[in-house]
């Protein structure tokens, strides 16, 4: 394909269509990442040991979900596209999960835990759809390299501004909806923001296209799992997103319970949050890196900065005049290392494809996105649940000093720690993406 015809196809109303994919799928799901823990233990009124071990239990089990979601795209082939027809399928059961999920019905003991699994299971298999279909229609929206770096730039800065919305003004909605009852507010908050979300993934849908969409294929299952085989970038990506994940979890959902507890204002976090914003300056140096260094090298500096950052936090204290730029810094390599992998995974679907003849970017795609977000946020919610129980945490209630260092640990030393790990796979990357070129032309011979 010509470099005119990949411009054609990625004109400025698509590249904004698919930055709305992102933007809605993280102004609803970042409220489980952010809020989630929090809304369990302080609102719904689950132990933080429960509410550890359901946040666990249900998302690597939910996580199953992302290659079977693979192997559906995968077999998919309507007028429409490969992916694109999820958006217009899944955008009202999407809303209505999570409003289901942030919202109490009078029960007590097994029933309100029974509860709580089946509804944040249901939300995230339904946003595995969204996930994998907002990934995966990335190598069809342009056959072009740098064009779908272009693309995701688009998309992960649509995504911030979902987040962004999400984590800025949920709690200040929460206090306005309920007037005091956090209950009905967290429901009326998921409300509001899943109409809108709902709306503009139609919109999305409306406008974007697929490339070659006669030409897609319907690939067996077990030819979906052979895509694996031999293809090590794509390995080696999966662990490092997966890692990632983890890491931003932590950070996220410990964010309001070290504003409350150890800054003493939860109000704060909604400010804090605010701030994530900054991550689009991340996202948007992304072109300018890998056009001068490489992609692997810029996701280790994403890596690079958000451990900087969460290190500068811990010697700013409560002065919140040095607190927020180190915050600001960690989010702005938060931004880059969260954007890589999205875009990184369409060259290994080429590899694959290169390597074994199938091109199963479905399958591939939704391990390495929706896999390793939802099975990393049940990683990056257990692990902080554990620590703070083990520190004494107790909800809604004045901490001991042995559980405000608890919070701290898990705010400030276990993400930049786990964001240290993710540096690893990524140093084993470079070898496969001198390969990039040469597997493009075969392709293109082919």
């Amino acid at each position: 394909m010509s470099g005119d015809k990949v411009a054609e196809k990625t004109e400025l109303r698509s590249r904004l269509s698919y930055a709305l994919t992102d933007g809605c799928g993280n102004l609803l799901y970042c409220i489980i990442g952010s809020f989630l823990l929090y809304f369990y233990t302080d609102v719904f009124g689950l132990s933080v040991a429960v509410t550890g071990t359901l946040l666990l239990a249900t998302r690597l089990l939910d996580a199953i979900d992302a290659p079977l979601w693979g192997f559906i795209v995968d077999h998919t082939k309507t007028k429409y596209g490969q992916s694109r027809p999820y958006f217009l399928w899944l955008c009202v059961p999407f809303a209505v999960c999570m409003w289901l999920t942030f919202t109490t019905p009078d029960l007590s003991g097994t029933a309100k835990i029974a509860y709580a699994a089946v509804t944040y299971i249901a939300a995230g298999v339904i946003y595995t759809g969204i996930q994998t279909a907002i990934t995966s229609i990335l190598p069809n929206l342009s056959h072009n390299s740098e064009e779908r770096v272009v693309l995701n730039t688009f998309r992960m800065v649509g995504g911030n501004v979902g987040a962004f919305i999400c984590m800025t003004f949920t709690l200040p909605l929460v206090a306005y909806f309920g007037g005091g009852n956090d209950q009905l507010g967290f429901s009326m908050t998921l409300a509001f923001f899943g109409v809108i979300a709902a709306v503009l993934l139609f919109v999305a849908f409306r406008n974007l296209r697929e490339v070659n969409v006669e030409k897609i294929k319907r690939i067996p299952i077990k030819d979906s799992i052979r895509a694996i085989k031999g293809n090590w970038p794509w390995m080696i990506l999966v662990l490092a997103n997966l890692i990632f994940w983890i890491a931003l979890t932590i950070r996220q959902s410990t964010v309001v319970y070290y504003c409350q507890y150890v800054l003493g204002d939860k109000g704060i976090a909604a400010m804090i949050n605010g701030f994530m914003v900054i991550q689009v300056l991340g996202m948007l140096s992304i072109p300018f890196l890998v056009r001068h260094t490489s992609k692997h090298t810029t996701m280790i500096i994403g890596f690079v900065l958000a451990i900087l950052g969460h290190i500068g936090m811990y010697f700013a204290g409560a002065d919140l005049s040095v607190l927020i730029p180190f915050w600001c810094i960690s989010c702005i390599g938060q931004g880059i290392a969260c954007s890589m992998p999205f875009a990184m995974l369409s060259d290994t679907v080429d590899y694959g494809e290169w390597k074994t003849g199938i091109r199963a970017s479905g399958f591939l795609t939704a391990i390495g996105s929706a896999f390793c977000i939802k099975a990393g946020s049940g990683i990056g919610g257990f692990i902080p649940a554990m620590v703070m129980d083990a520190f004494g945490y107790v909800p809604n209630a004045v901490q001991s000093a042995t559980a405000l260092m608890g919070i701290q640990v898990v705010f400030i030393w276990l993400p930049a720690a786990i964001f240290a790990v993710g540096i690893v796979p990524m140093l084993f990357y470079s070898h496969y993406e001198a390969k990039e070129e040469e597997v493009l032309e075969a392709l293109a011979q082919q």
